[in-house]
């Protein structure tokens, strides 16, 4: 994935109206729910926590507001149960499609999944038909074009980092997905804020979409999924994200 395309998507991600924003927000809000429940209400002694408070900074989620869901989480009522369930298919011209959801009601998830699939010029298939395109991994980007590469790299190979990256004014780093936490960690200790931190599903390869009927489909149908309450992520291997109409 060229640094072209990672600064397109993280853009896509954070150049959002008010009312997408208060779905991310909404959406994250879902993650800090499942993890205080499942792991109790002190960062400190849950790592999925801390990092759902660090994802949540990087998108600008006000403190208030993760406060009131830790606090609302950690009392009894909300009993709200829900699953992660992982979808996989393919866009238009066979792009790759990983969607993880966090739903509590199963059914209206997969039909409303399927239906944008078919709406939009894609086909969902069955569990591991992508998977295998895909490596899982730690991920944080940072804005570098006011940092010193080389402290940068020499603070990244302090750490153990399994990759590092600077290009188009963009740092990547990549981590195995046990070591992101404490790696993210270390890196916040250092001063550094990220653009994005989060363990996500990286492609093997990327594929560029050529026609321009498939751009327009491939966005809608990425807004379509983006839009969904349940959906949490969507991962892809589409290149040219910043030729999307």
């Amino acid at each position: 994935m060229s640094g072209h395309s990672k600064w397109s998507t993280i853009k896509r991600k954070k150049e959002k109206t008010d009312s997408a924003r208060a779905k991310i927000f909404t959406k994250i809000g879902r993650e800090i729910f499942v993890a205080v429940k499942s792991g109790g209400a002190d960062p400190a002694n849950n790592s999925k926590l801390r990092d759902l408070i660090a994802k949540s900074k990087a998108n600008n989620v006000p403190n208030d507001n993760i406060e009131r869901i830790i606090k609302k989480a950690a009392g009894d009522g909300n009993k709200n149960d829900y699953e992660t369930i992982i979808y996989e298919g393919y866009g238009p011209e066979g792009i790759a499609l990983i969607v993880e959801t966090l739903t509590d009601n199963r059914n209206r998830t997969a039909s409303n999944v399927r239906h944008y699939f078919d709406k939009f010029g894609g086909k969902l298939g069955t569990t591991g038909c992508v998977a295998f395109m895909f490596e899982q991994k730690g991920v944080i980007h940072i804005d570098g074009t006011s940092l010193d590469e080389d402290k940068v790299m020499n603070d990244c190979i302090e750490l153990g980092v399994d990759d590092f990256e600077f290009e188009d004014g963009l740092i990547s780093i990549t981590t195995a997905p046990v070591d992101f936490s404490k790696v993210r960690e270390d890196l916040e200790e250092k001063g550094y804020e990220f653009l994005s931190a989060q363990v996500e599903m990286l492609p093997d390869t990327m594929v560029a979409l050529k026609d321009e009927d498939s751009k327009t489909k491939m966005s809608r149908l990425l807004c379509a999924l983006e839009e969904d309450d349940d959906i949490q992520e969507v991962w892809h291997n589409l290149e040219n994200v910043e030729e999307l109409n």
